[in-house]
């Protein structure tokens, strides 16, 4: 048995503003830090806000978002995190870094692209393929990005299957009546059926027509909730998941 201290940022971006955006997530891993996190997650792409549109198609822009996430890479000393982001490698991904302690150790490409409603990420956007463990001060560590948890036999089973024992979903979810119960009944059972803790963050704030609602959440192996942050407000939640399966202590 050991604990893993999570550290949840559901910050509210500006679509187009990278500096902004960075110097925010760049605050917010101090503060995780101080608190001496294990890891601290940010939402579904962070650094350029979302969504991007086509903003997209521009390539000086997929190259400051890089030269964004190179920054707070530099940050991250002593903590590991995970930054939403735009991977430009052979393709356009809706990107996930993980970077721990000044290194980007890996990258997570959003497998299923919703194209619906007002969603259009087809256009934007190639799917990933893969869906990696990564181990983080003796804990397995699964990273996907919102869509890409409500597929049953998705990357959240596939990552289960590999080991994972904490799935971290990052999302720019907007709100409308009736999903925050739908969310909810939706996490419950991934974390049941694969037998893990899933912790969805959500951003916050408004981009056009959509409110992001933050509301994030985190549920234990038995699909109970454990944390659920405020809705419609930018903060830092942190969390004890003591690993295996035992009930959590919420710190922060």
């Amino acid at each position: 048995m050991h604990t893993f201290r999570l550290a949840l940022a559901q910050i509210n971006t500006i679509v187009g503003d990278l500096n902004g955006n960075t110097k925010k997530i760049t605050s917010y891993i101090e503060k995780a830090r101080k608190l001496k996190a294990d890891l601290i997650a940010f939402p579904e792409l962070a650094i350029t806000g979302y969504p991007p549109e086509d903003l997209v198609f521009k390539p000086q822009f997929i190259q400051d978002n890089i030269n964004q996430l190179n920054s707070i890479i530099k940050a991250s000393s002593n903590i590991t995190a995970i930054v939403g982001f735009i991977d430009s490698k052979e393709g356009i991904y809706n990107a996930a870094a993980i970077i721990s302690n000044g290194k980007l150790v890996g990258i997570y490409h959003k497998i299923y692209l919703p194209n619906y409603g007002v969603f259009d990420e087809m256009r934007y956007f190639n799917p990933g393929d893969t869906a990696s463990v990564y181990t983080i001060n003796g804990t397995n560590i699964g990273v996907n990005i919102c869509e890409d948890i409500w597929y049953k036999n998705g990357p959240t089973a596939a990552q289960a299957a590999d080991g994972a024992e904490v799935i971290v979903n990052i999302n720019g979810s907007p709100f409308h009546a009736g999903k925050g119960i739908a969310r909810e009944n939706m996490l419950s059972v991934r974390a049941h059926d694969n037998n893990i803790f899933v912790a969805y963050l959500n951003m916050v704030g408004g981009q056009d027509e959509l409110v992001f609602d933050g509301n994030s959440m985190i549920f234990n192996p038995q699909g109970s909730l454990i944390l659920k942050a405020s809705q419609f407000e930018e903060e830092m939640r942190v969390i004890d998941l003591n690993i295996p399966s035992e009930p959590a202590e919420q710190i922060y």
